[in-house]
């Protein structure tokens, strides 16, 4: 793709392409958000999209300036899918939590593209809203502003990174996850407690744990520590608050 984006009002479709699809960002997004769920990163090709569009790949052009702009476009979708349907309940540690868990789960619906994602800072409409709703959910709290923007850089690195951690294990062939996984029970589960005493006294819990993402858990400590360190003139004055709600 090359630098020939054309302004929106410009750029509609009058004519549905061969397969009766009117083109969009949207109806683009969401078309390559799926042939990357079905055949992963070499997806994200003019030519592919043309095809799974009906439409000639340079028609593409008029929407995104090039497969960057449009890996943008989709990073920027999935912040989207996870801010729908929030809101806010007025106790910060549980929205946060909230916003948390729900950026992992859009990111885990679509482990192709999170893979490509994860680590992308788009500056559209849908990050910006996210990153306003978090750091004004840590203010709100009566952190300083340093303190605020710190623990949000903390807790969205985290959350993203456990995204395309767990999103590396969803993407691999079913094979290679069952054999994974299949490591704790055949060769963890067999250590002696003579060379592994712990590892063989928690083997059993070893195997049922490591099925399961360590995202939750992370969660928690990170906004406990967190709350630890909100200033206690603050919590004084949001416990009130939140009284009255």
């Amino acid at each position: 793709m090359t630098d020939r984006v054309v302004p929106e009002p410009e750029r509609r479709r009058r004519r549905p392409t061969k397969q009766g699809t009117v083109l969009s960002e949207q109806v683009i997004v969401e078309t390559a958000l799926r042939l990357l769920g079905r055949h992963g990163a070499e997806a994200l090709t003019v030519r592919r999209l043309g095809a799974a569009l009906g439409a000639d790949p340079s028609a593409l052009y008029r929407y995104f300036h090039s497969t960057d702009d449009l890996l943008l476009a989709i990073t920027d979708e999935l912040i989207a899918q996870a801010q729908h349907g929030w809101r806010a309940t007025g106790d910060w540690q549980a929205d946060l939590r909230d916003i948390g868990l729900r950026i992992h789960a859009a990111y885990q619906a679509h482990p192709q593209a999170a893979l490509l994602a994860a680590y992308r800072t788009t500056g559209r409409s849908n990050e910006t809203r996210a990153v306003e709703t978090i750091l004004g959910l840590l203010r709100g709290a009566g952190f300083p502003d340093g303190e605020a923007v710190r623990f949000y850089h903390a807790f969205v690195d985290q959350a993203l990174s456990f995204a395309a951690l767990d999103a590396a294990v969803a993407a691999l062939p079913a094979p290679a996850r069952a054999a994974d996984l299949s490591v704790w029970q055949a060769r963890y589960a067999q250590l002696p407690a003579s060379t592994h005493p712990n590892i063989a006294a928690t083997a059993h819990l070893l195997i049922g744990d490591m099925r399961l993402s360590g995202y939750p858990l992370a969660l928690d400590l990170l906004l406990s520590a967190v709350a630890a360190r909100l200033p206690r003139s603050a919590s004084a004055q949001v416990g009130p608050e939140r009284s009255k709600e």
